[in-house]
């Protein structure tokens, strides 16, 4: 008998996915092979389902005869280890980005004169209406705090980056890259002090108040379904931070990262050119216990951010208290620097592993960005914030944008830096 091999990564199952599977059977003994949850979630929605319970529904088909995991968006290793005589998809790949994906199946197939066997996509409405609603379920507030801790569970290093508005949370959760066969995209957003506050042109002191502060969050959450970490500053009061993770908790939030200082805000990378404050280990380790103590559940995490580094106190103070954070039930902590080179978060990250094997390592590599992702995951780092860059990217753009039409006296010469009024009503979905 033929053999015929079929990938998977849907956990919705519909009439036409049967019909795929009843077309692909005829052709020979089928094995399907179902994409693990990270190769899932870095290209399309967060699955609904696991892959081992997408495994059992597949395994439960008429005309199924095997079932196995496949470890990339790339079908070369699972082709090379089954040479199947047919390879079955849908058509839909022959555009957009999975079509580098194609031509790398059909030239793996031609080594041992397999084929690829392509159906017509099924487009009815009915199963685009199955999609919106398993996407309109990833946003509801208990399904969607607990997916960081989850992301962190499936994939080695975890990658955010900042949103202060519902369009930009858009581009943080719409924007994909295909490259060298893998498709990459932001894990979650972040909620910035600074963006929050500079998007309404105030200074990033404090003075947009958390009532503001949560209606961003509400503006992100309603048009996107990517967990949300928050920019918690110091927290405040104790007694104050208490009820803004209960707060936080009951909207959907993933995590709120709270820093070790006291007093008025003054933005971390002015370091010791002006006045900051650091707070006492055992205080800041007591607003760390109120907060987990006034959690509801297990889902939503509090980060503890080390200003040690930037203060200037030390490597031995920044292990210090982490160590001691940790133990008053922080579930992770964040190292930042103000320096352009990384070897003092290098150092810091190899001391803390040496110690600590478990607990999640967040960095904000906003001076020191030579360093890649893939160096973050080395040194064992979890979770990679890029804090500002969409802010900081757009106010020249529309700087230039403004100069170009008061210096011609019209909008054609300002055209080029412009996107077309059509995509970005693609790009804003509808209801």
């Amino acid at each position: 008998m033929k053999t015929v091999y079929m990938s998977m990564s849907t956990d919705i199952i519909h009439s036409g996915h049967i019909r795929i599977i009843q077309e692909a059977a005829k052709l020979g003994c089928l094995t399907i092979g179902v994409l693990d949850d990270a190769v899932v979630a870095s290209y399309k929605r967060y699955p609904l389902l696991s892959a081992g319970q997408r495994m059992e529904i597949a395994k439960n088909i008429v005309g199924v005869d095997t079932v196995i995991l496949q470890h990339s968006l790339s079908y070369t290793e699972n082709l090379c280890a089954l040479r199947p005589d047919f390879l079955v998809h849908g058509d839909d790949w022959k555009t957009g980005f999975q079509s580098g994906i194609r031509e790398e199946a059909i030239a793996v197939l031609k080594e041992w004169g397999g084929q690829l066997i392509e159906f017509p996509y099924s487009t009815n409405e009915e199963f685009s209406n199955l999609e919106k609603h398993a996407r309109s379920q990833l946003s509801i507030p208990d399904i969607r705090r607990g997916r960081l801790k989850k992301l962190l569970g499936i994939k080695p290093l975890i990658t955010a980056i900042e949103a202060h508005s519902g369009i930009t949370g858009l581009i943080a959760e719409e924007t994909k890259v295909l490259k060298n066969g893998v498709v990459r995209q932001f894990d979650a957003m972040w909620i910035s002090s600074l963006c929050d506050s500079t998007a309404k042109g105030k200074p990033d002191i404090e003075l947009v108040d958390m009532t503001s502060r949560i209606r961003t969050i509400d503006d992100i959450m309603e048009v996107t379904t990517k967990p949300i970490i928050f920019d918690g500053d110091t927290g405040g009061q104790i007694e104050h931070f208490a009820y803004l993770v209960k707060t936080l908790e009951r909207i959907g939030v993933s995590a709120i990262i709270i820093e070790d200082k006291t007093g008025a805000k003054k933005n971390s990378l002015f370091g010791t050119e002006v006045e900051q404050t650091q707070d006492s280990v055992e205080n800041f380790c007591e607003k760390i216990a109120v907060g987990k103590k006034a959690m509801k559940t297990r889902d939503m995490m509090i980060i503890a951010r080390i200003e040690s580094l930037i203060l200037e106190k030390g490597m031995e103070d920044a292990l210090k208290r982490a160590h001691a954070f940790v133990a008053a039930g922080a579930d992770g902590i964040m190292i930042h620097s103000r320096r352009k080179e990384p070897d003092e978060i290098f150092e810091f990250c190899r001391q803390f592993r040496s110690v600590d094997s478990a607990s999640p390592l967040v960095v904000v590599p906003s001076t020191f960005t030579v360093v890649t992702e893939d160096e973050f995951a080395e040194i064992g780092v979890n979770i990679v914030i890029y804090a500002n860059q969409l802010t900081r990217s757009a106010f020249p753009a529309m700087q230039r944008t403004a100069q170009l039409i008061l210096e011609h006296r019209r909008a054609q010469e300002a055209d080029e830096l412009c996107m077309p009024i059509k995509d970005i009503l693609t790009l804003i979905p509808e209801l």
